[in-house]
Order: C-alpha cells, then sequence, then structure tokens
C-alpha cells in the first residue's frame, strides 16, 4: 500500500481516535520540518516526497504497542524528533529527548513551541546523562543494538522495555550481542516500510 498524507491520518483517526485539531499539528509539524531541511539535514533528503510515510506513520505506528496510561518514554538520538515529537503530539506520555546536535535541538524545541507539545529536550551524549527513570526507552535509526544496550546500561530499571524502530539488520544485531547481554525480543511488520521491524526488547532480569 502506498500511503499518502491523506490515508495517514485516515488511520490515525480511525485507529486511535486522532482528532482533526490534532492532525493540524502533524501537518504544521510537517511544513516546519520541510522548511528547517533546507538549512539542516534532519532526514534523508530522497525520503521528503514520502514524508508521510517514511516518518510521520513509521513514528505513530508506535501507539499500537505503547500502554493507554501515561508512562515516561525516553527517546535515544532524536535528530528531528522522530518519534519522539510525533508522540508527545498525539499522546499524554511524559516523553523526553536524548540529541546532542544543538541545531536539531533548536528544531525540536520550535516543533513543540508551534504544535503545543510538550516534552523534555536533553542537549547531552546519553552517557552523560544522569538516571532518567524511564518505563519506555524508544529510538528510530539511532544505533546497533550492542552499542545502544551499552550506553544504556546506567539508565536500566526493571520492567523497562526497548521499543525500536529498525531496518533489515535487526536479526544481525540481535545475533551479535553478547552472549552474557541476556534479552527478551519480538518483532512486528512495520506499517510504512516493507523492510522495517519494530523491535520490542527488554533486558532478562537475574
Amino acid at each position: 500500500m502506498k500511503w499518502t498524507k491523506d490515508s495517514v491520518l485516515s488511520y490515525l483517526e480511525e485507529h486511535h481516535d486522532v482528532s482533526r485539531e490534532t492532525s493540524d499539528k502533524l501537518s504544521h509539524y510537517v511544513a516546519l520540518l520541510e522548511k528547517w531541511q533546507k538549512s539542516i539535514n534532519l532526514i534523508s533528503a530522497k525520503t521528503l516526497p514520502e514524508i508521510w510515510e517514511r516518518h510521520i506513520l513509521d513514528s505513530a505506528q508506535l501507539l499500537t504497542y505503547l500502554p493507554k496510561e501515561p508512562v515516561k518514554i525516553v527517546d535515544l538520538g532524536s535528530g528531528a524528533g522522530l518519534p519522539a515529537v510525533i508522540l508527545a503530539i498525539l499522546t499524554d506520555h511524559k516523553i523526553e529527548m536524548v540529541e546532542s546536535d544543538a541545531r536539531k535541538c533548536a528544531f525540536m524545541q520550535t516543533a513543540l513551541r508551534e504544535t503545543g507539545a510538550r516534552a523534555v529536550i536533553h542537549n547531552e551524549r546519553l552517557e552523560r546523562l544522569p538516571f532518567l527513570d524511564a518505563d519506555i526507552i524508544s529510538a528510530r535509526a539511532f544505533a546497533p543494538l550492542d552499542r545502544m544496550l551499552d550506553w544504556t546500561s546506567h539508565q536500566h530499571k526493571k520492567g523497562q522495555v526497548f521499543w525500536l524502530l529498525k531496518g533489515r539488520a535487526v536479526n544481525e544485531e540481535l545475533t551479535n550481542l553478547p552472549v552474557s547481554l541476556k534479552v527478551e525480543s519480538a518483532q512486528f511488520d512495520s506499517l510504512a516500510s516493507g523492510d522495517g521491524v519494530i523491535l520490542r526488547l527488554q533486558r532478562q532480569e537475574s
């Protein structure tokens, strides 16, 4: 299926009760991203014609898997705010974003302000942050799993779940995890891309 702006917004309205007002906020976010993209490389330029499928739907599909009650989500390497700003627009979850690039943080701050969405931005490297007490850690095209799990070891707490938007290399990444690192994982097909995967990951408690 070829997703367009209209079909993405119809899907969100039908499956997640997204209102017209919230849809307008998503449209405003896209307009901002297209404007800033001219001076800052926020997303791959070749994906601009498919921005509603490749970026908005890809991020918003996480709604299917997230808890209904508000939890704290920490998003890693947020970049253009995908999926974090989209989730901040669409949900009441407490969103915190980690991004080391100050220009991308400036874009996300603008997007939050102009859409009225609420989230906290950490303009810092993940490994330098204090414990953020995340119930869920999300990431999209962030880093291989072994490095991500190493960098988040000091952020771990019991019951914490990772929801990750990954590509075709996900099985190789899982295979390459150290034997000493025990995790439980499950994969779900992406709505947005033929080779995209939604990965649920959780450290096994000792």
